[in-house]
């Protein structure tokens, strides 16, 4: 297992059979996931919600260092577009507490035709700091989110640093920095292409030195499309291991 505070992972925990070999043979696809990784994004609640229970029996399934990732409903932010959801809200992070002390972080993924707008995005923070004091990663789609900044500062709410860059300034992580948080979806083909090794080194030099200035630091790769995901993360893994026991020795 990595760094406890560095997370490494995938979007979802399906194991390919090009990467099965490297994970133990007996247990769920979640077991056996988290024997190798140490985090993983639950994208599957942006599209339907997810029993109490559902979330429970997910955490009990993993060691205790493993951390979840939860995506904020696309009713959320996708449909009510952050307006008018203190209910839905509600709902959503009740679920999410089934995760007990695994749940890691809550990712609020915007439309890429969302703009920002200082009093609606506001309220939607105050909401969701009433309910939830955790982790929070934003990923926002539209250049006016990056006049948001202090409003992230001011409610602890980090911003994903993002490949293939959506908008000006996101390829590295921004917003509260207590919190830094890398979503790598393939480039140049989205969701599709794996990203080589000479581009995972120094990733995970970038990651090592993130998790000594911050709570945590988290990178999931979405490019699963191809199964790239997992190689890669299995991959950034290795080698933040790797620079953790070569630090340890030079200390």
């Amino acid at each position: 297992m990595n760094n406890p505070a560095i997370f490494i992972g995938c979007a979802g925990w399906q194991l390919g059979r090009e990467h099965s070999p490297a994970f133990p043979v007996a247990g769920t696809h979640l077991q056996r996931y988290a024997a190798q990784l140490g985090g993983v994004e639950i994208n599957s609640s942006f599209y339907r919600p997810h029993r109490w229970q559902t979330y429970e029996r997910w955490a009990e399934s993993v060691p205790q260092g493993f951390r979840f990732c939860v995506k904020v409903p696309k009713l959320i932010t996708h449909e009510r577009r952050l307006q008018g959801c203190a209910r839905e809200l509600e709902a959503f992070v009740w679920q999410c507490c089934g995760l007990n002390d695994r749940l890691g972080c809550l990712l609020v993924q915007l439309p890429p035709s969302l703009v920002f707008d200082r009093e609606i995005a506001e309220a939607f923070f105050i909401d969701l700091r009433r309910l939830h004091d955790g982790h929070v990663v934003l990923e926002p789609r539209h250049e006016s989110w990056r006049d948001a900044e202090p409003l992230l500062q001011e409610y602890r709410v980090a911003r994903a640093a993002v490949d293939p860059s959506r908008i000006a300034g996101d390829a590295a992580p921004a917003g509260w920095p207590g919190l830094r948080y890398w979503r790598l979806h393939g480039s140049p083909r989205i969701y599709f292409s794996p990203y080589e090794v000479p581009a995972l080194r120094i990733l995970a030099d970038e990651l090592q030195t993130s998790s000594g200035t911050c709570e945590a630091t988290w990178c999931i790769f979405d490019n699963t499309a191809s199964g790239a995901a997992l190689g890669n993360a299995l991959t950034l893994s290795h080698f933040c291991r790797s620079e953790h026991a070569r630090d340890g020795r030079q200390r």
